[in-house]
């Protein structure tokens, strides 16, 4: 007698009871050290359940059964040797008609058809998967995990290789532009012969949560529910402007002077009637706030609800696309950090502001008690914001030191209201 621990699932031959019902034969190989379940005879058993386990003088292994039904028979006793091959307990199954399939072992002729252990077998089920389908490649042919586990890969990539089937039908077709396509597809034409300069910035926007948080819960004579960040940043981008005139201008050429530089001329407009790029269920349109510089936080409040308002009804009057001067894009709202918005060929400068985020950052303090100058890392709400200009007439430097003007309000609540008139 071997020691060698051996699970076969062979010799499954049925013995035919009186009551018509078949039984299956399990044999294993080496010493029986423990009944799991103390089972008896006529106890029931379902498949997978564990039954007994066995053990050789180098390892223990725990012994399922393979089919549900009526324990009939158990050939050992907890401390018995069992010789390999020998049958370990009869259990009788409720299926007459029951075959036995290729994943039973048949040692009489010395071969193992789909061998394999629970803990395998577990893995089969859990994905549903035909285990005659899987090549063994352990020793005698028997299906190991690794088998198992690489099948899956394999019918994994051969899922994703599978061509996608759309179930509406597809066809191409042709239709024409809408109006604001057509608005659209002529203005960012001539925008995009433009030589654009590029420009990004982080701002902290810290501040400015708590400065709309204060004046949000002010008593005012408008009817605004609650404050955005957008008229803040309208607000405080007019009053930057004041100290960057340009950027609210625009220039003024003839149709066929060929970049003349002697007949070209800048407009420096007065009014700041600020366009605020929408979404709406018609396209793309920039809407202005006009005179932007003579309105509070809260009146622009009002006009920008008013737009948006209009936009989502499709109902934006052309008076309100009209004569703008300098144009802002919250894309942020939607999703986007750093990015590059184009210049309408009316104006020289365009600002776009992307997402708040929750970033680290360090920041200088001085210790209270010696001085000392330290770093720290704190959270902070982080605002990109991005500029294009026409390059034509504006220069980096110019761009640069405009956003550090706006930066500086927008950090600096109380130089904002300081200066707000």
């Amino acid at each position: 007698m071997t020691t060698q621990i051996k699970r076969f699932f062979d010799d499954y031959s049925r013995h035919f009871r009186m009551n018509g019902g078949s039984i299956k034969s399990i044999k294993y190989g080496v010493s029986l050290k423990r009944n799991i379940r103390n089972d008896r005879k006529g106890d029931h058993v379902s498949e997978f359940d564990k039954i007994c386990e066995v053990q050789s003088d180098k390892a223990s292994v725990e012994i399922t059964s393979r089919y549900t039904g009526i324990v009939k028979e158990l050939f050992y006793k907890i401390g018995d040797m069992a010789k390999v091959g020998s049958k370990i307990v009869d259990i009788e199954t409720e299926n007459i008609n029951e075959t036995i399939d290729s994943t039973v072992g048949n040692v009489s002729d010395g071969k193992l058809y789909m061998l394999a252990a629970p803990a395998v077998r577990r893995i089969v089920r859990e994905h549903n998967i035909d285990i005659k389908s899987i090549k063994g490649t352990g020793k005698d042919g028997r299906v190991t995990k690794e088998d198992v586990l690489n099948h899956v890969a394999d019918l994994k990539i051969a899922d994703i290789q599978k061509p996608y089937v759309s179930q509406y039908p597809v066809e191409d077709k042709i239709v024409p532009l809408t109006n604001i396509q057509k608005s659209m597809f002529k203005i960012m034409t001539k925008s995009l012969q433009i030589p654009h300069f590029g420009y990004s910035d982080e701002y902290s926007f810290d501040n400015v949560i708590s400065f709309r948080d204060m004046i949000g819960q002010s008593n005012n004579q408008f009817s605004i529910k609650k404050i955005s960040y957008m008229p803040i940043l309208i607000k405080s981008f007019s009053v930057a402007l004041q100290q960057f005139p340009i950027l609210n201008a625009s220039i003024i050429e003839k149709e066929n002077d060929d970049g003349d530089s002697n007949v070209i001329k800048i407009r420096y407009r007065s009014a700041h009637n600020v366009g605020i790029a929408m979404d709406t269920p018609g396209g793309l349109l920039v809407p202005n706030i006009k005179n932007v510089q003579t309105k509070s936080i809260f009146e622009i409040s009002e006009d920008l609800q008013r737009l948006q308002e209009a936009g989502k009804k499709n109902l934006i009057s052309p008076t309100d696309l009209k004569d703008g001067t300098i144009t802002l894009s919250n894309i942020g709202i939607i999703g986007g950090i750093f990015l590059s918005p184009v210049v309408v060929c009316s104006e020289l400068c365009i600002a776009a502001i992307g997402k708040i985020q929750r970033l680290p950052r360090f920041e200088i303090i001085k210790d209270k008690i010696t001085g000392e100058i330290k770093e720290q890392v704190v959270a902070k709400n982080i605002v990109p914001i991005s500029f294009s200009a026409d390059h034509r007439v504006i220069d980096g430097v110019t761009i640069a030191k405009f956003s550090q003007r706006w930066k500086n309000l927008l950090e600096n609540p109380a130089l904002l209201s300081a200066e707000l008139r």
